[in-house]
């Protein structure tokens, strides 16, 4: 079988680990002050502030931005989750908007169509990949007055027509989950150019303390450990090379594919990462049984949208977002984690090639 994901974990994160278990300081320490200062310069912004997860760091993000309950905040339908859950968990309505029908990023112009006097803030999720147009983004935001956010959690590294992520919002949110491009088992940032707001943030992932036992605010404990930190930084300093394998993955995979599927959209600009090599496809379930009889792993990323989740249905009722329908029942993603071999490449190219073919 050949696995869609997998962490990529070797000695140096084993003696990282070690390292700190013997330190004796295991939780928000030496290892993730350093990590956030190097993470922040790999990005190409002022300042970051680790937290336990993705999920919290968009939380984190959401309220120190100034969302509130009761204000809506503006999010991709065909997305993960967890950008809504967070929307939802502080109190806010999420608003579902439909994505670009070839990048399948946020749609800037249905997405303007959905403000209203009670929106306070954007999403702006870098699917798979591939960077959302913050340059639209950032000039709606702009013009309504609006805070925006970038869920970045499967773009480690990517940029667009020469802007990093996180350069062109106010916070921008990351994920360490295993199978991301980069790691620490379970681990999140935020990054940004305002200081202040990365402060805020610190403050919330620490039960509101800048101080110990001095509560400014009301907080959580969103806290990293050195474990992670540890794990991240040795993963941190991989990245740039591990994307460039993703990259040439892609490319040998949009080369054989090409005219079989519909291969991944790079927008004029882009600096893909290739999260997810994501094909489109209307004969799928056929491409499934090619690739479950060949051993290629794959996955749907997503196949119910989340304005059709049970969860967000009291926010969403009827709402069509034909783009992101169609979406879901067209995309599989393939594996195309830096560390397939070229035995491995073409088992997927033949398998999808001959599952398209009927």
């Amino acid at each position: 079988m050949i696995p869609l994901a997998m962490p990529l974990i070797g000695d140096d994160e084993i003696a990282a680990v070690t390292s700190v278990m013997r330190s004796g300081m295991l939780a928000q320490g030496r290892e993730v002050a350093a990590f956030e200062k190097e993470f922040a310069a790999a990005e190409g912004t002022n300042a970051a502030a680790a937290v336990s997860n993705g999920t919290t760091a968009l939380i984190a993000a959401l309220q120190a931005v100034g969302v509130e309950p009761g204000d809506e905040v503006i999010v991709p339908s065909f997305t993960f989750a967890a950008t809504a859950n967070a929307v939802a968990t502080i109190g806010a309505i999420p608003v579902f908007a439909d994505c670009d029908p070839d990048t399948l990023c946020i749609d800037p112009d249905h997405a303007a169509s959905l403000i209203t006097t009670r929106t306070r803030a954007l999403i702006a999720v870098h699917l798979y990949g591939h960077m959302a147009p913050m340059t639209e983004l950032q000039r709606l935001a702009r013009d309504k007055d609006l805070r925006l956010i970038e869920d970045a959690a499967q773009a480690h590294g990517a940029a667009r027509n020469g802007y990093n992520v996180g350069a062109l919002s106010d916070l921008a949110t990351y994920s360490f989950y295993p199978t991301k491009n980069m790691t620490t088992g379970e681990g999140g940032m935020v990054t940004g150019r305002d200081v202040t707001l990365i402060d805020r943030v610190r403050l919330l992932r620490n039960h509101g303390m800048a101080e110990r036992y001095h509560h400014d605010r009301v907080g959580t404990n969103a806290r990293m450990t050195d474990i992670a930190a540890a794990i991240g930084r040795v993963q941190l300093r991989r990245l740039e090379t591990w994307n460039r394998q993703r990259r040439a993955i892609a490319a040998t995979y949009d080369l054989h594919l090409a005219g079989n599927v519909t291969v991944p959209f790079v927008a004029s600009g882009t600096h893909h990462v290739y999260h997810q090599y994501t094909i489109r496809t209307p004969r799928r379930s056929d491409l499934i049984t090619s690739c479950e009889e060949a051993g290629v792993g794959y996955g749907i990323y997503y196949p119910i949208p989340c304005h059709q989740q049970p969860a967000f249905s009291h926010y969403s009722s009827g709402q069509a977002l034909p783009n992101t329908e169609r979406a879901c029942t067209e995309v599989l993603s393939l594996p195309v984690r830096p560390n397939l071999t070229e035995g491995e490449i073409e088992c997927v190219i033949d398998a999808v090639s001959k599952g398209a073919k009927g």
